[in-house]
């Protein structure tokens, strides 16, 4: 290992003193790679808010166990099922609580802009805590008031003297399809790809706002469990004993399951997925015009080497030396450059969009994987030729 280390020092750091001479090519591949490292992580970005934006609610439910129907295709679109599964899941041996939910989305008038915007209403008993949202359990007496609900403070959209006006203790009227809604508290959830706001409101104020709705007809079905019991062997006993109109998913399932939508079924995941492979794709030709050309300008000095004797490998070297440093030097700007528009399109957007270490470290070995691609494409020519034809 020692000796190694030693070889290594001792060596003349071709590819470097290559890329230092010619300046500007060294600059315009640095710029090539940081530019295809941007449009990695925005994409990255992009897709993590996509899956962290519609399982967030998820997240925050009250519940070791849901209850859906198999008709759900996701929390946009959950389908119903009876009321009377959940009387039906009390039976079970582990089973402590069962708490009915009501989700619908529903276009209302912004109070400030009076633009419509689309919501996603949650209706639940005030009596049963839901969501794990400290804001919202505080003030779940507000909801038993009719027509009355919470206002999501992380909604997109401009909505900041809506805000103000509730924090000062001022209710706020709201139109939402023909009918009156007095938004009297706030909690913050934030958007998603598929609504701009949230409200949280009684079981009783949602199926007024949804006439067509039948109360024995619910969306979600939340199981809580007796500490200690397996959650696992609960489900297990849950699927057992309920009919198959009713689908049983522990709470880590369910996230999954709604991630899985929009991995698979849903066009936008697979967009923001190509988008990825796309920008690796113009990194790798980038690196590689660059990686050939240097190859060209020096082949008489690599044939010289051949001729002396050095091997194939040595040489390759050389070019991959040039692809490592190329792919060190090229993420630095091109991981700085993301953080400031992560902060714009979270802003803009009220999405989950930031940086992470793990996303990080993916995308610099991906940009490492992008520089060593285009070396052996740009090797090619050296490795099969013969030293006389090289002058």
């Amino acid at each position: 290992m020692m000796g190694l280390l030693q070889q290594l020092q001792r060596r003349t750091p071709l590819g470097w003193l290559q890329l230092r001479h010619e300046k500007g090519r060294l600059l315009v591949a640095l710029a090539g790679i940081a530019f295809a490292d941007v449009l990695m992580f925005m994409q990255l970005g992009f897709q993590n808010a996509l899956y962290d934006s519609n399982t967030r609610v998820i997240r925050a439910m009250l519940a070791d166990i849901v209850l859906l129907s198999p008709k759900a295709l996701n929390l946009q679109n959950p389908s119903t099922f009876a009321r009377r599964r959940l009387l039906q899941a009390k039976d079970i041996p582990g089973v402590q609580t069962s708490t009915a939910l009501y989700v619908n989305s529903i276009a209302w008038k912004n109070p400030q802009t009076r633009l419509n915007a689309n919501v996603r209403v949650f209706g639940f008993a005030p009596e049963q805590p839901t969501f794990n949202l400290p804001e919202v359990h505080q003030q779940l007496n507000k909801l038993k008031l009719p027509d009355t609900a919470l206002f999501d403070r992380g909604a997109k959209g401009q909505y900041a003297e809506v805000i103000a006006q509730v924090n000062q203790g001022k209710p706020v009227t709201a139109e939402v399809d023909r009918r009156t809604l007095t938004i009297a508290g706030l909690f913050r959830l934030g958007a998603s790809f598929g609504a701009d706001a949230n409200l949280m409101v009684s079981d009783q104020t949602f199926l007024r706002l949804f006439p067509r709705r039948d109360a024995a007809s619910i969306s979600l079905g939340l199981i809580r469990i007796r500490p200690g019991s397996n959650p696992l062997q609960v489900a297990a006993a849950l699927k057992a004993h309920l009919p198959e109109d009713v689908r049983v998913l522990t709470a880590q399932e369910y996230v999954q399951f709604e991630e899985n939508y929009w991995k698979t079924t849903s066009p936008i995941g697979f967009v923001f997925g190509f988008g990825t492979t796309m920008a690796f794709v113009v990194g790798v030709v980038i690196v590689y015009q660059v990686l050939s050309t240097d190859v060209n300008a020096h082949l008489k000095e690599y044939a010289t080497f051949k001729a002396m004797g050095y091997s194939n490998a040595y040489l390759l070297s050389i070019v991959f030396e040039e692809a490592v440093i190329l792919a060190f030097l090229g993420f630095i700007p091109g991981a700085i450059l993301p953080l400031g528009l992560y902060a714009l399109a979270a802003n803009a957007t009220a999405l989950p969009i930031y940086m992470t270490a793990s996303r990080a470290v993916f995308v610099f070995v991906l940009t490492v994987v992008m520089c060593a691609l285009s070396g052996v494409i740009a090797t090619r020519k050296l490795q099969s030729a013969d030293p006389a034809d090289m002058f």
